[in-house]
């Protein structure tokens, strides 16, 4: 290992190569107090141990991911970001593709360090908008792959049902470009079976407990997992999952990737296909020959899955209850019996979801893949189930553990390739190692010329009657002599007795322990056989995506050869995976499983040390310490180490290289070896003792340090308290020399006081008793001013115009004064407010004012009238265009525009008329009755002195005030010269020749205007 001051300075050893002493107990008992401690990451050497928490920790924020984020992984403290941050650099760093092997036993928690791989590494990447999106499609693969490929195990909650491996494109700056997705062995049996207390798999669940009701008519089920068969009687429900909230996920996941409504709906009508299918019930019946055969009972659900898929019932029912046997171009039909029909329905249930998942699969894939192009950096991130011992172990559980022997193999090899490769670059002499190596395992199994697997096929593909006990003595006949292989036969021979091992089941000596297969149902699962009448009935489907998953269905397609066996095509995408390894560095996650109860805090020692052994983690160890245990850069060391030597401290000038010799430290020299770019230390009791030293002496320098500060820290403070000492004696005396100043000022000053007080009264005392009282009342009418303006001054009333209010004199002599200040105050603050107003307000104010000096006291309508505003236009001049004409004749200078009505001289009636008066034709007098309400009158006399002919017109307006007022202003405009305005009750005025006297008097109530009436030479005016 290299440099790591963070694993040298944690709970326990960090990394388990510095362990000491190395044992079984030793390792385990450092692997339980880290994590009880809530540390859960080990290394060994490179590799990272990951017990699973059960929990969240809070060690994945993106603080952490900044922390880890181009650091070294030998620098921080053990973390799975640190092995992405590794594999994430040297990619890009170095053109190296990457994998990342993640390994362990269901629940050991394999698939949340995949995520977490691949969170890391689209965290660390840039931000592009491209990028960004190939990063979102990557991630949210994993949501939707969950829902198919996962489901409930006594184990764990989340298990995967199948091996993934993620091939992750970058460019040459390190940026995802898209990826590619592998997938191996779906275990498609938990499709139409599984454990009590398990679950099928999440989707199914996911389906009915998410989607709105018109989907689940449409797709024909029901929300109740009880009515579906092949979901089981058990509660569904899991503890901390919501069935409901991750079907909206695995939705919005596919819209991410690029799934369209379409195909969403598609793949949704396949997955209630295969949950309708195992509703299907199947009853017994007779052929007229007498042969067992069977039909369909509930016709309901047959009905329910035709519609679905564009089927004729009649077609899948033949297809479910009889058999097609082709031979010599002769197609026999043959019925088959309940238990027949049965195995065909599941049959067809498990290849219709393994079809479908191989299909998601590649179209998960041409959405993220990327286009074929320039020679792209890979990173591989491998998440496979772990090895399984089970009660009852099958032929699942053999390809599995088949599947964790290649990957322990590859695990040996390429950890001691890459020691002996460190070694050779460095010119370290390499010492060989003796490990076990598991290679005749996977002969055992894989071998070409008779291995497990080659057996199985051929007895798949024999003529004849096949069964577990002629595929048991073929192994018996070809391993019986094996190491690793064990029979009741073999065992026989050998003159053993173990009770242990039934007859139906052989016994093989994998690498993580002895695991016993039973051999019923090997030849059933590895031969994956679907009833050719089945694939064509769903080929014959108008569903589109159905009908692609079965190109075999395809009458002109259609082949008499076998198709390859489970075995083989496992054998084969295993060995094409286990080259893809080999092209790539390597960087390993070894998944352990602290308890079988997924509980927090829980650390089961027999379990774990099951798994260490499995696992191999001890042989692991063993292989990093085989030479040097500990190896460090040249610089690094120089660096940590180059306190211990006086040679190199407190400053050294020359290379790394020779700054970093430990042979002045007493070390013997076999414990250290000198490489090209590093040094090698043996033994970790040598390290240990290195890092003993180098913690006495810092602590001796940190002795030194603290003696010398705390000798600095007391010279400032003295030399400070010195300086403030000077100081304030300084400013002591200036103040004690300043008061005594003062003092002797004061004295001084009465002293002169007293003097020209006392030759004053003794100069004036003969003439001070004769003005005594004038001086005096001089004084006191002073002081009651000066008392009666200060007052004056802090009491002031508000500044509002309307405010009037004003104190009252103290004094009866200051009445007058007080009166004055008061008027002068007043027309100060209407200054203020005047000065404040606009432009047209003060025209208005102005306006007001003049109505103000004319009507005031003297018209009984002109007090109601103040708060009334002017308008100017009552008639709406802008608005109606009948009077466009006068607008242009006024040319802009109209004053006034109301509606007025003239008062007839022969009968005092009252009719509206429109009078035009320019400027120069304004009257020179002006008569306007004293008392009048709402309809307001006045008196307008010709132009000329005498009359004219036609007399003077009685006009009655309902704005008298304003008109009065405006008529004024204007004739002082123009002429300098003000209105001659009468205001009286009784006026006379001249119609035509004669002269009428004009009397206004108060009317009843109830009138809406004046009304006029004429007797002879009187006129009276009636107004309310």
């Amino acid at each position: 290992m290299e440099a790591n001051p963070s694993v040298l300075a944690t709970v326990g050893v960090g990394d388990l190569v510095l362990l000491d002493p190395l044992s079984e107990e030793s390792l385990l008992s450092n692997l339980r107090e880290r994590f009880l401690h809530k540390e859960i990451y080990t290394y060994i050497g490179n590799v990272v141990i990951s017990v699973n928490p059960y929990r969240q920790l809070p060690i994945y924020s993106a603080e952490m991911v900044e922390q880890y984020c181009n650091g070294n992984f030998y620098a921080m403290k053990p973390h799975i970001y640190a092995i992405a941050e590794d594999a994430y650099s040297s990619l890009r760093d170095r053109n190296r593709d990457q994998c990342i092997l993640i390994t362990g036993e269901s629940g050991a928690g394999k698939t949340e360090a995949s995520k977490l791989v691949m969170s890391y590494v689209a965290a660390v990447c840039s931000k592009g908008a491209d990028v960004t999106k190939v990063k979102e499609q990557l991630l949210q693969s994993n949501p939707v792959l969950e829902a198919f490929g996962n489901a409930k195990t006594i184990r764990n909650n989340n298990s995967s049902r199948f091996g993934k491996y993620m091939d992750v494109e970058f460019d040459f700056k390190g940026e995802p470009l898209g990826g590619l997705i592998s997938n191996y062995l779906l275990e498609k049996s938990r499709v139409v079976w599984h454990v009590k207390n398990e679950r099928n798999f999440h989707i199914f669940y996911q389906l009915l407990a998410g989607a709105s009701d018109p989907l689940l008519k449409r797709l024909k089920l029901q929300r109740d997992c009880r009515h579906h068969g092949y979901l089981g009687d058990e509660n569904p429900r899991l503890p901390g999952m919501d069935d409901a909230t991750n079907f909206q996920a695995v939705q919005d996941a596919m819209r991410i990737i690029g799934f369209s409504e379409a195909e969403v709906m598609q793949l949704l009508e396949v997955t209630a296909v295969v949950l309708k299918l195992g509703d299907l019930q199947l009853s017994g019946q007779f052929q007229a020959s007498g042969m067992d055969a069977c039909g369909i009972q509930n016709i309901q659900v047959l009905r329910d899955i035709c519609e679905l898929i564009g089927l004729q019932e009649s077609i899948l029912e033949q297809a479910l209850c009889s058999r097609t046997v082709e031979a010599k171009q002769e197609k026999v039909v043959t019925a088959l019996s309940v238990a027949q029909g049965y195995f065909g329905r599941d049959a067809l249930a498990k290849n219709i979801y393994s079809r479908l998942f191989d299909w998601l699969v590649t179209r998960i894939n041409e959405s993220i893949q990327v286009t074929a192009g320039e020679r792209r950096k890979v990173m591989g991130v491998l998440d496979i189930y772990g090895f399984e011992i089970f009660q009852d172990n099958s032929f699942e559980q053999f390809i599995i553990n088949y599947c964790n022997e290649k990957l322990q193999q590859i695990f040996i090899l390429m950890t001691l390739k890459e020691e002996q490769e460190e070694y050779f670059r460095e010119g370290i002499k390499w010492t060989p190692v003796t490990f076990f190596d598991n290679s005749i395992i996977c002969d055992l199994i894989e071998s070409g010329k008779g291995g497990i697997l080659v057996l199985l096929d051929e007895e798949c593909l024999r003529p004849g009657t096949v069964s577990a006990a002629t595929f048991l003595a073929k192994l018996d006949q070809a391993f019986g002599s094996h190491e690793h292989y064990e029979s009741r036969k073999s065992q026989s021979d050998r003159h053993i007795t173990d009770t242990s091992l039934p007859s139906t089941c052989f016994r093989v000596h994998h690498y993580a322990g002895k695991v016993t297969y039973n051999a019923t149902g090997f030849i059933e699962k590895n031969t994956d056989r679907l009833y050719r009448g089945l694939a064509q009935a769903m080929w014959q489907a108008k569903h589109t995506l159905l009908r692609s998953l079965f190109p075999d269905g395809d009458p002109k397609k259609a082949s008499l050869k076998m198709p390859p066996t489970a075995g083989f095509q496992f054998k084969a995408s295993i060995n094409t995976l286990m080259k893809n390894l080999y092209s790539k560095n390597p960087n390993y996650i070894r998944c352990i499983k602290p308890n079988e109860n997924q509980a927090p805090g829980q650390f089961t020692d027999e379990l774990v040390r099951s798994q260490v052994r499995y696992l191999g983690l001890l042989e692991n160890v063993r292989v990093r310490r085989a030479g040097y245990a500990y190896r460090q850069p040249y610089q690094p060391c120089l660096e940590r180490y180059r306190l211990l030597s006086t040679h190199t401290w407190p400053r050294w000038t020359g290379t790394a290289r020779y700054g970093a010799l430990l042979s002045d430290l007493d070390i013997p020299p076999e414990e250290l070896a000198y490489g090209h770019t590093k040094v090698f230390i043996r033994t970790p009791q040598t390290l240990f003792n290195l890092e003993e030293r180098r913690r006495r002496r810092v602590e001796e320098l940190a002795t030194v340090i603290q003696k010398t500060y705390r000798g600095w820290r007391c010279r400032t403070q003295y030399q400070l308290m010195r300086k403030s000492q000077i100081l304030i004696s300084a400013w002591f005396r200036g103040h004690a020399q300043k008061k005594r100043y003062q003092h002797m000022k004061r004295a001084a000053l009465l002293i002169q006081t007293y003097a020209r007080g006392w030759k004053t009264r003794k100069e004036y005392k003969k003439y001070f008793r004769s003005g005594a009282t004038a001086r005096l009342a001089c004084f006191i009418y002073r002081r009651l001013l000066q008392k009666f303006f200060l007052g004056l001054k802090n009491n002031l009333p508000p500044l509002t115009v309307s405010d009037r209010s004003w104190p009252p004199a103290p004094y009866r002599f200051l009445t007058n004064a007080n009166q004055e200040l008061k008027t002068i105050f007043y027309h100060w603050k209407c200054k203020k407010y005047r000065d404040q107003l606009s432009l047209e307000k003060r025209a208005a104010m102005q306006t007001k004012l003049c109505a103000s000096e004319l009507f005031k006291g003297k018209k009984t309508r002109y007090g109601p009238s103040v708060p009334e505003p002017f308008q100017g236009d009552y008639v709406g001049l802008q608005k109606n265009p009948k009077y466009q004409k006068l607008q242009a004749a006024a040319r802009g200078k109209l004053v006034l525009a109301d509606t007025v009505r003239k008062v007839n001289q022969a009968n005092g009636k009252v009719r509206p008329c429109r009078l035009h008066t320019p400027i120069p034709e304004l009257p020179g007098v002006l008569a306007v009755p004293a008392q009048d309400a709402d309809g307001t009158w006045c008196l307008l006399p010709q132009q000329t002195g005498t009359g004219g002919a036609k007399g003077d017109v009685l006009l009655v307006s309902d704005h008298v005030i304003e008109v009065v007022t405006r008529v004024h202003q204007v004739l002082l405009e123009t002429t300098q010269q003000a209105l001659n305005l009468q205001i009286a009750d009784q006026f006379s005025t001249q119609f035509k020749k004669s002269s009428i006297a004009v009397t206004v008097v108060q009317g009843p109530k109830g009138h809406l205007e004046p009304v006029c009436k004429k007797k002879g030479k009187k006129m009276e005016v009636l107004v309310c």
